[in-house]
């Protein structure tokens, strides 16, 4: 008999037998069981039932595949776009175009844009350019932008057209200013930068995939 990790009386509750029973199977003279509790016996354990009942054959029992997600139009696995985003000084618009370069799908359950709120056609990806947000973001990490969030936040991390250029930076409030800052500690080289009339917020991150560990 197969070693379950259950006590005798619990054997003798799933199998549906006595006590005395399960210990003949262990100790005395009976050493096969019936394939009816031995098929409860692996139901529960997720031991092979012919294993359980001779010792032979393959210790586990072998699950069915489970099917594919399909994951273009799955309403309960909504995809982001994959873009990139054209700018243009001093307007605060944006065009999307697609990110030909990279079809790998940004894939939420539904419940993940329900919980937060997000509506997925105010969604983009983007793949992160330069060093200036290391060590949060580095170069080839992914991250999804809310475009339904341009309101400024202390402290948050938006997506900026700067002057025509996308960058990536952390808003801070200081002496009455909103001021563009990197994470990167190397000021000299990534120096905060003064929110202007034409810097516009594309939209707040609110997630990144990376392969970085």
């Amino acid at each position: 008999m197969a070693h379950s990790g259950l006590t005798v009386g619990q054997i003798a509750e799933v199998c549906g037998v006595s006590s005395s029973a399960v210990s003949q199977w262990k100790e005395g003279p009976i050493k096969s069981i019936k394939p009816a509790p031995a098929a409860r016996l692996a139901e529960r354990t997720g031991f092979n039932a012919l294993w359980i009942a001779t010792g032979e054959g393959s210790k586990w029992r072998t699950r069915p595949a489970k099917a594919p997600i399909e994951m273009e139009n799955n309403p309960d696995y909504p995809a982001i776009r994959r873009v990139r985003l054209a700018l243009s000084a001093g307007i605060s618009g944006f065009a999307v175009d697609a990110d030909l370069d990279d079809d790998t799908p940004i894939v939420f359950k539904r419940s993940w844009f329900e919980r937060n709120g997000y509506r997925r056609d105010d969604l983009v990806a983007i793949g992160v350019k330069g060093a200036s947000m290391e060590p949060l973001l580095f170069e080839g990490d992914v991250v999804v932008i809310n475009t339904a969030q341009q309101e400024p936040k202390d402290g948050r991390v938006f997506a900026i057209n700067f002057d025509g250029e996308l960058i990536i930076k952390r808003l801070l409030r200081d002496c009455g200013q909103w001021w563009l800052s990197s994470d990167n500690p190397d000021k000299a080289r990534y120096p905060t930068k003064r929110f202007t009339e034409n810097t516009f917020i594309i939209g707040e991150i609110v997630h990144r995939q990376s392969e970085r560990i």
